[in-house]
């Protein structure tokens, strides 16, 4: 009988390897080692089936002696790097990526693990290079594309992560997951019926797909349409009942049809499954302050810092973060705004409670406010972001004041008017705007034109229908949208500034000549409040943001206001009917007594 070579034995265990035959792979390899323990091919072998039969420690361990063997093997480097991933090993797995690279510098595959590996490590930037490396050495890789389209939606480029994922599904067009970020990249392009299609298409191809169903109702609520985005979430939590994701989604849906108490439930639960789930902990806050839960609801509200959209307004101050517990008495603290204009005017009050602690106050905000908030009694010094600071011994961020003071529902520091007009300006004002027996009522329709999906804002015509012969009418829109400047230039019953309205001291000092406000829920409303002006604030049914509380006419934060809720989603000619017919009730004139009634 013919003597079995080496290279023969090995080829019989090549053999079975790629039937899949694993014991066999075992036994052969084995016995090779048993006589013979520098073999590298042995080794090679063993370790990917240990590899493939779920034995990534072994695995990594074998291959390892098969590399001390062949150092410049790039597919042991690659393989060991699969294995020292499926054990959570990601940087060591990312240094057997680079190895097999080394050795091998057109390895597609080396540079496609090593951009997963990347992404695990959060390291996104350096991730896209790797993909599109992948996708230059592999063309014809589908899933090269998808990952990179998936990188690029991360790194906010949605546009050339739209063109990867068109690639993908060209190339696969059964592809469904490549059609599901397909749908994430059109929803962050704006364009949602399209991205609603989209995901439909990768349900069509696999309806057993979590993610996809998840994708599915972010853009349903961008919609506007809650109720399917609920049944979206449904449908991914019977596939994956302990995906946090997905009850922080359906905590958005429930939220959207106004039903907070089962939407903070969805919050709690995604909180309890990932316990770093920020945006879940965000909205949670969000929903415990709505309910006037005051004290988790403060410490929840931290979380904000985590989420990705806050990221570039965490700032590098270099003094400690107060929240209440050192005493300030002889210390200087910077004040600082965070965000919006509306939470700068409604949180600075609290600057002058810091300061009856003995401390000096430095109030750091947007530009546009600086000189209106230098009539608030308690900083020293009022500056502009991004101005030179003092030496500091604390910070702290406004909207973490009611944190460190600990406010509840009964305590809320709301004694106005804490911020003033200039005398002489609000002077110059009700000269300009004239005497007469008319109210003169103040009016803003609408947010920052930059706000996507805003529903706290109406269009310049759902407000006309409220203005009539019984009050002068004043826009205090400062930035009016396109579609409302024709309107707005056609009605001469409607006094408009928005060009002298040069900063919110100018705002102040015109809002400070009238006898009402009428406004959504935008600045102008925090402005009237912080005066101590009667205002009116109109509301969306579900309204984005907990300070008004819920099933209240009334605020806690500013005794001067009226609240007027949408009776049903989208509902703005309701809310004016309501307001019109407060006005006929009010018996509105231009004298200081019209202040009492509209209190």
């Amino acid at each position: 009988m013919a003597k079995v070579t080496l290279t023969q034995v090995l080829q019989h265990a090549v053999d079975a390897f790629q039937r899949g035959h694993w014991s066999e792979v075992e036994r052969v390899g084995r016995g090779i080692l048993a006589t013979n323990p520098n073999v590298f091919e042995a080794y090679y072998l063993l370790g990917l089936a240990a590899e493939r039969t779920g034995r990534a420690e072994e695995s990594v361990n074998l291959l390892a002696a098969a590399l001390r063997l062949n150092a410049r093997h790039p597919e042991a480097h690659f393989n060991q790097g699969v294995a020292l991933a499926q054990l959570g090993r990601v940087s060591e797995a990312l240094s057997s990526y680079d190895r097999a690279i080394e050795a091998r510098a057109d390895f597609a595959d080396a540079h496609f693990n090593r951009g997963v590996a990347l992404v695990a490590l959060g390291r996104t930037a350096e991730a896209l290079a790797a993909y599109e490396r992948a996708v230059a050495l592999a063309p014809s890789d589908a899933q090269a594309r998808h990952n990179l389209g998936t990188t690029l939606v991360e790194l906010k480029r949605p546009v050339e992560a739209l063109a990867a994922f068109d690639e993908a599904v060209a190339l696969n067009p059964r592809y469904a997951r490549a059609f599901s970020g397909r749908g994430v990249a059109l929803w962050n392009l704006g364009r949602l019926d399209e991205a609603l299609e989209s995901c439909d298409r990768a349900l069509a191809l696999d309806p057993a797909a979590p993610g996809a169903w998840i994708n599915r109702a972010i853009v349903l609520l961008d919609l506007d349409r809650p109720a399917e985005a609920l049944e979206s979430c449904d449908r991914s939590l019977a596939l994956e009942p302990a995906d946090a994701n997905a009850h922080y989604n359906r905590g958005n849906a429930l939220r959207e049809l106004g039903r907070l108490d089962e939407a903070v439930a969805g919050f709690e639960r995604a909180v309890a499954l990932d316990p770093m789930h920020a945006a879940a902990h965000w909205n949670l806050a969000d929903g415990l302050l709505t309910r006037g839960q005051f004290a988790r609801g403060w410490d929840e509200y931290e979380w904000r810092w985590r989420l990705a959209s806050r990221s570039s307004l965490r700032r590098e101050i270099p003094a400690p973060l107060w929240l209440g517990k050192e005493a300030l008495e002889g210390r200087t603290i910077l004040l600082h705004s965070e965000l919006g204009l509306g939470d700068t005017l409604q949180f600075c009050r609290y600057a002058a409670l810091v300061a009856r602690r003995g401390a000096k106050v430095v109030l750091e905000v947007q530009a546009p406010l600086v000189e209106f908030l230098r009539t608030l009694e308690g900083p020293e010094e009022v500056l502009a972001s991004g101005a030179a600071l003092p030496p500091l011994d604390f910070h702290c961020p406004l909207m973490s004041l009611p944190l460190a003071f600990r406010t509840d529902v009964s305590d809320v520091p709301a004694e106005v008017p804490y911020l003033r007009a200039d005398p002489a300006r609000a002077a110059a004002w009700r000269e300009r705007l004239g005497a007469g027996s008319l109210a003169k009522v103040g009016i803003a329709w609408s947010g920052s034109t930059g706000l996507r999906n805003d529903r706290r804002s109406m269009a310049l015509a759902d407000m006309l229908p409220l203005l009539g012969p019984g009050a002068d009418w004043i826009s205090l829109q400062k930035e009016v949208r396109d579609a409302d400047s024709a309107l707005l230039a056609q009605r001469a019953d409607l006094r408009d500034f928005a060009a002298e309205l040069t900063d919110f001291a100018e705002t102040a000092a015109l809002v400070e000549a009238l006898d009402l406000v009428v406004t959504v829920d935008t600045s102008v409303a925090h402005v009237a409040g912080a005066l101590g002006k009667p205002v009116w604030i109109l509301l969306p049914h579900v309204p984005h943001d907990w300070r008004w509380l819920r099933d209240r006419d009334d605020s806690l934060w500013y005794p001067g206001a009226r609240l007027f809720r949408q009776p049903t989603p989208g509902d703005w000619a309701g809310v004016i009917r309501a307001v019109a017919e407060r006005l006929r009730q009010s018996g509105l004139r231009a004298t200081d007594e019209a202040h009492h009634v509209l209190h």
